[in-house]
């Protein structure tokens, strides 16, 4: 059997155009390896045509239910209307039948997407919106990987309009002030020798504030899937309000994002990232390009006590290997270390991989970041001062500092 005959190749990519628009992340080499796992189990059997294809582009359990049922509407299953059916049945599952709802309903916007693609357009149409209307106070609380394609656009608008504003910071420079607390010796006598008295009129100087500089480090691996996007436009917008901004993301490797989210157009800047960065929706060695960020940024970005937000799930390829001496060398560059994590959602949440628990002793705040609601929270945060370094926690942080 040869894959290239017909247009099963061009279905495949179909399908994985619609599977990543229902949140899935579907890259390039997932789909060639999925061309390779159809050409070796052939097409004789629906069943092995289906699990090959779930080896490849199921990498989660919670995206087992969407693959199930992208598949069977997407390459016709007999028995789909039995499956339909069951759907429309009343159940009494509670949060799984929501669950079930919610992956119908991104489903269906995904396969929308594609037919509406492959049809030409028509003089009117009309959409029954019943399904992706959201109340404000519900989307608010929705998680990120459980949004539609029009309430994900709605969460960017709410994303946009957030007001991020860090406290100006004391820093070691002085500035001329008549209301100052501390005499200026040479602006006094400065002042004498310009007046040519005898008496030296005393000038009055006060420290310099000014905004810390923030650095975010952003994970872009295979496991943040859609959180890493939606928190580049909360990034972005954070970009927008600060003199001094730089950003980084990494997967397998460090890239340096701040002169592409320095654009004010957002998408423009998505993909000019897109574009420049390789590992999208990989691996994750968080050590490695920690130590590299330590190595070759941390003197140029993090001086005059810059605010670092980690945003990863602390699910590390290399199980934590040197990790923790990273954080603590981090930890010392740094006013405020925050982590954020879209995992701490869950209420029973525990850091039990070995990135986790490297760095959970080294953050100052540890924070959820997967919905509008705790990005609202973190704005907040950010616009108190930072705790001074003797009530910094040594061992262990406060869990859900939100």
């Amino acid at each position: 059997m040869d894959p290239s005959d017909g247009r099963l190749i061009e279905n495949l990519i179909h399908f994985g155009r619609a599977l990543r628009a229902a949140g899935m992340a579907i890259g390039p080499g997932k789909l060639i390896h999925a061309v390779e796992a159809v050409r070796t189990v052939g097409l004789s059997r629906r069943d092995d045509f289906y699990w090959a294809l779930h080896a490849v582009l199921v990498s989660r359990r919670d995206q087992r239910p969407l693959f199930d049922q992208a598949f069977h509407l997407f390459w016709r299953n007999p028995q789909l209307l039995e499956r339909m059916m069951g759907l429309m049945l009343p159940s009494f599952g509670g949060a799984e039948e929501r669950e079930r709802e919610e992956i119908a309903r991104r489903l269906a916007e995904a396969m929308a997407g594609e037919r509406a693609a492959e049809t030409p357009p028509v003089e009117e149409t009309q959409v029954d919106a019943t399904l992706t209307w959201s109340d404000r106070e519900v989307l608010r609380q929705m998680d990120f990987d459980k949004m539609s394609a029009a309430e994900e656009a709605e969460a960017k608008r709410a994303i946009a309009a957030l007001h991020l504003a860090v406290p100006p910071a004391t820093t070691r420079r002085y500035r001329a002030d008549p209301a100052g607390s501390r005499i200026d010796p040479r602006g006094s006598l400065r002042a004498s020798l310009r007046q040519g008295s005898g008496s030296i009129p005393l000038r009055f100087r006060e420290r310099r504030k000014r905004r810390p500089p923030i650095v975010v480090l952003c994970d872009i691996s295979g496991s943040m899937g859609r959180y890493s996007r939606m928190l580049l436009h909360f990034v972005h917008r954070a970009a927008a309000g600060q003199d001094r901004f730089h950003a980084f993301l990494f997967g397998t490797r460090l890239s340096n994002a701040t002169r592409a989210l320095r654009n004010r157009d957002v998408d423009e800047s998505l993909a000019e990232l897109t574009k420049t960065v390789a590992d999208w929706s990989g691996g994750t060695r968080i050590g490695a390009c920690l130590a590299e960020f330590n190595r070759l940024w941390s003197r140029r970005v993090l001086a005059q006590g810059a605010i670092v937000l980690l945003i990863t799930d602390g699910i590390d390829r290399d199980g934590g290997e040197g990790l923790a001496a990273e954080m603590a060398r981090l930890r010392r560059s740094c006013r405020r270390l925050i982590w954020l994590n879209p995992l701490l959602r869950w209420e029973l949440y525990e850091p039990k991989t070995m990135g986790a628990r490297a760095i959970l002793p080294y953050v100052d705040e540890f924070r959820p970041v997967h919905n509008l609601e705790s990005l609202a929270a973190l704005a907040e945060a950010l616009k108190r001062p930072a705790a001074p370094p003797a009530a910094r926690p040594e061992v262990r942080p406060r869990l859900g500092a939100a």
